[in-house]
């Protein structure tokens, strides 16, 4: 496994004109390297060893080619949840078999009314919407577990438009904090930024920017930027936020929550929160 330095200039001018692209993270638990202040990826406590493992384990994954059901509806009778906002609901179906500690941690935590009154602190629209913190400030929230839990990637799920995915302070620092991709594009010259990776370093599934200590997924199939591209979404985000559920119902509330007026740190003017989360047997 090679531990690829990349310092292209396609890579720097795509990483510049992606203001929110980064996903090392901020004080707490975030999706990009922005306001909120905070560690990268490369302060996260992982040694040269631990990051190489690291590369190891995605690019396996990566290689393993995917099977792509993440935009297909429910299953009769399959258990899914009802996000109650204060600017309508959304219905949200889960990966069990994908990222089962964060689907258990997300289910644990919300029958126990664990996200009852919380806030969206931090929305960005054509970006994503984000919550799961008690203290409203993004540097707060606890998993089931009492501690981080460690990242499940899965070579079938994507950062598509509605995913669900885990906000964290670099890899396997998962807590309590999530988000919804409400993105409708992906960013322009993506595309072309990991073509030109390929064509530079060969077709290596997971490659590691060193100029930001994050993992790039560079292997997608033509189905995957096909999907991307029709629904739009966050591919940056892959690989280093892990997906653990989609919204299949209510993405005009997400769109909705992502165009409310907001501070300089993304906070909402007016608080959007989460009522209540409620689960029920799909069809049933």
């Amino acid at each position: 496994m090679k531990f690829n330095m990349l310092k292209t200039a396609a890579l720097l001018s795509v990483c510049a004109v992606m203001a929110l692209a980064g996903c090392s993270s901020s004080s707490g638990s975030s999706t990009d390297g922005s306001e909120n202040g905070g560690e990268s990826q490369e302060d996260s406590g992982l040694s040269e060893e631990e990051t190489q493992e690291y590369q190891a384990y995605l690019d396996n994954l990566a290689s393993q080619g995917d099977t792509i059901t993440q935009l297909d509806p429910p299953a009769q009778g399959e258990e899914i949840a009802v996000m109650h906002t204060s600017m309508g609901d959304i219905k949200i179906k889960f990966f069990p078999e994908e990222a089962p500690k964060a689907v258990e941690n997300f289910k644990t935590l919300a029958k126990e009314g664990y996200y009852d009154g919380i806030t969206f602190h931090r929305v960005i629209n054509d970006f994503m919407i984000q919550g799961g913190d008690p203290t409203g400030t993004g540097s707060g929230g606890e998993s089931m577990y009492g501690e981080y839990f460690e990242d499940e990637f899965s070579p079938n799920l994507y950062n598509f438009r509605g995913a669900l995915s885990m906000a964290n302070a670099g890899p396997n620092t998962n807590g309590s904090q999530f988000f919804i991709v409400q993105a409708k594009t992906v960013t322009e010259g993506y595309w072309d930024y990991i073509d030109e990776i390929v064509a530079e370093y060969g077709t290596e599934n997971v490659l590691y920017n060193s100029q930001t200590g994050n993992m790039v997924k560079v292997n997608y199939s033509d189905e995957a930027r096909q999907i991307y591209n029709e629904i739009g979404g966050t591919p940056h985000l892959d690989y280093c936020h892990t997906v653990f559920g989609q919204v299949f119902e209510g993405m005009e509330v997400v769109d909705a929550i992502a165009s409310v007026a907001v501070d300089e740190n993304d906070n909402p003017a007016d608080d959007v929160i989460i009522e209540s989360i409620t689960f029920e047997n799909y069809g049933e």
